[in-house]
């Protein structure tokens, strides 16, 4: 899975607002981008703090994660002082204490708010009924200086002690997404800065608590890795035990969450006493009425229909039978790395959503226009492309897309088209703080080169790096591996945090071994399709970002480009964009099951990365590779590591049981190597 991207103010006014938003701009907005040169910034620039107000809210329901997120951006435009801990997979306190930010923690978030409740002029009420008004709202909240409350907290906190005033109630206005966002764009959008576009869902699943639920037990499993259906069969289970509550349930994950390859069913037959009481294909009207929890499981049209649920996914059926019944039974046509559990006491379903919180602290700070728009629906994708085509070139578009992976392809792509580039950043925490934060780095030499020898070279690259959230998460959590260091990784990180989160970036930086190479991600200053990507504007995007890149120390990138969803090869034109204006030694680029170097125009190395998600994978594709190998000269093998499921641990593991054929080394180096070996010129410093 890859994520996500990035963008005329006078200096004089400090605001941060184009042309269009000027009329709302103030003294105390964030500074915006610069189109003059060497001032030019992608993302605007907020003051630095100086102490935080920091509150819990990681369990607080999610219109109250709202209320805080649009209060937090409020009063972090003016200056960063609030705080809010809304993640703890990195550990909760783990970057509060890192960003060295002298700070107050609160153990009630209502006493946070209170503090700063006078900053806020009123509040507006979101529809329940309509979710994508929680978006209008938030678009309303950075204009008018207001919070985002549901009808219930709306009834609180309009009476004492809060005596907050509705500017706006959007109950009953609208009837559909499509309309809500359509008067949103016809009433607000010249109002809003055009320095940025941000896409967040306005709702989302609720938190389910790892593992099975207390009442689940595991009744069938597939212990080997099977990921070609040669495991398809109608296996049979007895859920007679749980009989005696009204309803029992029936659970599908995958059995290796880390390689993507879960369970698949076709068709679920149950009878009771051996009397059919359902029976359906997946996909069908008559799965909707058994499927208590989809979570984020999907279906797929091939082999009849088939419902799948990937890595950490589930689905969950729930079956009633009659009062009285004896022997309950499941035939469930299946295939792949299945774990089937049952039980008997209805779970939590991810069915039931609340509000999202993530980056309402950000879009409201800046004035933006939020929305979520489907591009893979034709309406929507109109409304989409109409947005896409009103900002200039070279802008960032934060948060993330609908419909999971199709959506991505379909909407980077069109994006790229009109030349905006994405941020993945829709579960990034506390911006306005991060953004105020300064860098303070200085980059580490470049250790010696090892000499060419007729080995197979091999580089370990990290992947999501288009991933602002990924660095703020998962990246910390795999940077924090006592491995880390024993063996030369490559991390694609975004060049851009050095604008929107120096403090992430500093961190990085400051305790990287000689082992870590940080590059740029997904594909370049953002993450974008270079094909899709107009050629008259091209080069001067490049030319415009190659200093983040020059700065980070990230000039390597990785790129990905699709056309109709599909890997595609760099135009010359495109790639030789890249070797001019980034002055790149090489190109790592796509995600696939293959690998190889391909010298394009006879200058530039570009390098397919061949995706792997275990050491077992990596073990497979390097002893393929050795095996075709004719010895005779060096051999360049790039493998790209899934970031989700493979650690610096796992690096490690897979260069133990390498031998003296093989030499694992650092992106800068690989493509060193490769120029060395193919007699290419040296890259210009």
């Amino acid at each position: 899975m890859a994520r996500r991207f990035t963008i005329l103010c006078l200096a004089i006014l400090c605001a941060f607002s184009l042309t269009t938003g000027a009329a709302y701009a103030s003294e105390t907005d964030p500074q915006s981008a610069q189109t003059d040169g060497s001032n030019h910034r992608e993302l605007p620039s907020f003051k630095k703090p100086k102490h935080l107000d920091a509150a819990d809210i990681y369990d607080a329901p999610g219109d109250i994660k709202l209320l805080l997120g649009t209060l937090q951006g409020i009063v972090n435009r003016e200056q960063p002082r609030i705080y809010l801990i809304e993640s703890q997979e990195e550990g909760k306190m783990t970057w509060l204490n890192d960003i060295n930010v002298p700070y107050t923690l609160h153990e009630d978030y209502w006493d946070v708010f209170s503090a700063y409740r006078s900053e806020a002029k009123g509040m507006i009420v979101y529809d329940p009924e309509v979710p994508d008004t929680i978006n209008v709202a938030t678009t309303l909240a950075g204009l008018k200086k207001a919070v985002v409350a549901s009808p219930e907290l709306a009834d609180k906190l309009s009476k004492a002690p809060y005596d907050l005033k509705i500017l706006d109630d959007l109950r009953g206005k609208f009837d559909s997404r499509l309309e809500a966002y359509t008067w949103q764009y016809e009433h607000l959008w010249k109002q809003t800065t055009h320095q940025m576009l941000i896409g967040l869902d306005p709702d989302t699943a609720i938190r389910i608590p790892s593992g099975l639920p207390e009442s689940f037990v595991t009744i069938a499993e597939e212990k080997q890795q099977v990921r070609d259906a040669s495991n398809r069969d109608t296996y049979n289970l007895d859920l007679s035990s749980l009989l005696g509550e009204s309803s029992v349930y029936l659970r599908f994950d995958d059995a290796f969450t880390q390689d993507g390859w879960g369970p698949a069913v076709h068709e679920v037959t149950v009878k009771a006493d051996g009397k059919e009481i359902a029976t359906f294909i997946a996909g069908t009207p008559e799965e909707e009425t058994y499927l208590y929890d989809r979570q984020n499981s999907k279906f797929s049209e091939g082999s009849g229909g088939h419902r799948f649920a990937d890595n950490g996914s589930y689905f969950v059926y729930e079956f009633t039978p009659p009062a009285g019944t004896e022997k309950l039974t499941a035939e469930v046509d299946m295939w792949n790395q299945y774990k089937v559990s049952a039980g008997n006491i209805r779970p939590p379903s991810a069915e039931q959503q609340e509000p999202y919180g993530y980056l309402r602290d950000y879009a409201v700070a800046n004035k933006a226009m939020v929305f979520w728009l489907d591009s893979n629906v034709p309406e929507q994708k109109a409304l989409f492309e109409k947005i896409m085509s009103d900002v200039e070139p070279g802008t960032p578009y934060l948060g993330w897309f609908s419909n999971d992976v199709e959506g991505e392809f379909s909407s980077v792509e069109i994006a790229s088209r009109y030349g905006v580039y994405v941020l993945a950043a829709d579960w990034f925490s506390n911006l306005t703080v991060f953004s105020g934060t300064k860098p303070k780095f200085k980059l580490a030499k470049t250790p010696p080169q090892p000499a060419l020898e007729n080995k197979i070279y091999v580089t370990y690259t990290f992947t999501e790096g288009d991933n602002f959230q990924y660095n703020q998460h998962r990246m910390r959590v795999m940077w924090d591996d006592p491995a880390r260091g024993k063996v030369p990784i490559n991390w694609t990180s975004s060049p851009l945090l050095y604008e929107g989160a120096p403090a992430i970036l500093n961190y990085y930086l400051n305790s990287a071994t000689e082992n870590d190479l940080l590059i740029a991600g997904p594909s370049g200053a953002g993450y974008f399709y270079p094909s899709p990507w107009p050629d008259a504007s091209f080069q001067q995007f490049l030319r415009q970002t190659e200093k983040y890149l020059k700065k980070t120390g990230m000039t390597i990138p990785y790129v990905l480009n699709r056309v109709d969803s599909e890997n595609v090869q760099l135009s010359p034109f495109k790639a030789k964009a890249y070797e001019e204006e980034y002055n790149v030694p090489g190109l790592f680029i796509s995600y696939e099951d293959k690998y190889g170097v391909e010298i394009v125009g006879d200058s530039l190395p570009v390098s397919t990365i061949r995706g792997i998600s275990t050491v077992q994978d990596g073990l497979q594709v390097l002893n393929e590779a050795k095996a075709n190998w004719d010895g005779k000269s060096p051999l360049f093998v790039s493998l790209g590591m899934l970031a989700w499921s493979m650690t610096p641990s796992d690096a490690l593991a897979l260069t133990e049981q390498l031998g003296a054929d093989f030499k694992v080394v650092r992106a800068d180096h690989y493509f060193s190597l490769i120029r060395e070996s193919y007699n290419l010129p040296p890259i210009k410093k």
